[in-house]
């Protein structure tokens, strides 16, 4: 069986699946697929941590999947906007698995990654899958993935 490393940018599709399809991401129609006929080596979900409630039980459930949870502090400026993004920690990650695995499966439409895939698939020879909202997907994502899936009707709730 193919081992797969499994890294969800969880704002990106939390918001490209809601201004898309006003739905939310089906996680445990996603592991069901991702992982079918495959060992899960990691999965991993970086969030953004607001300290509430709900957001906390959506975490758990994350974990009850089978997600390694990972959190970093919402930090609001005194301008107004805010900050919170995974994109170094996910590349980090995704780095240190993919010698150790045949998939790396990027759940994400951020075009800032499409280097990171291509080179985990020349120098690791890994495999790479994007599973993203057509739409709101970076092209050159897309293209420096092996197989790019779209997130719509059966990944949504």
């Amino acid at each position: 069986m193919e081992k797969v490393a499994i890294f969800v940018d969880v704002q990106n599709i939390y918001y490209t699946t809601r201004q898309c399809f006003q739905r939310h991401f089906n996680y445990h129609a996603f592991w069901a697929q991702a992982s079918a006929n495959r060992t899960v080596v990691a999965a991993f979900a970086y969030a953004i941590d607001k300290g509430d409630s709900k957001q906390q039980g959506f975490q758990k459930i994350l974990k009850t999947i089978g997600f390694d949870v990972k959190l970093k502090p919402f930090i609001q400026r005194s301008d107004g906007s805010a900050k919170g993004d995974w994109d170094v920690g996910i590349t980090l990650d995704v780095i240190d698995y993919a010698p150790q695995v045949d998939v790396i499966i990027l759940v994400s439409g951020d075009g800032d990654f499409d280097l990171l895939l291509n080179k985990a698939r020349t120098v690791h020879g890994t495999t790479t899958e994007v599973y993203g909202v057509k739409a709101l997907t970076a092209p050159s994502l897309i293209q420096a993935s092996n197989r790019f899936i779209a997130i719509d009707g059966p990944l949504l709730l």
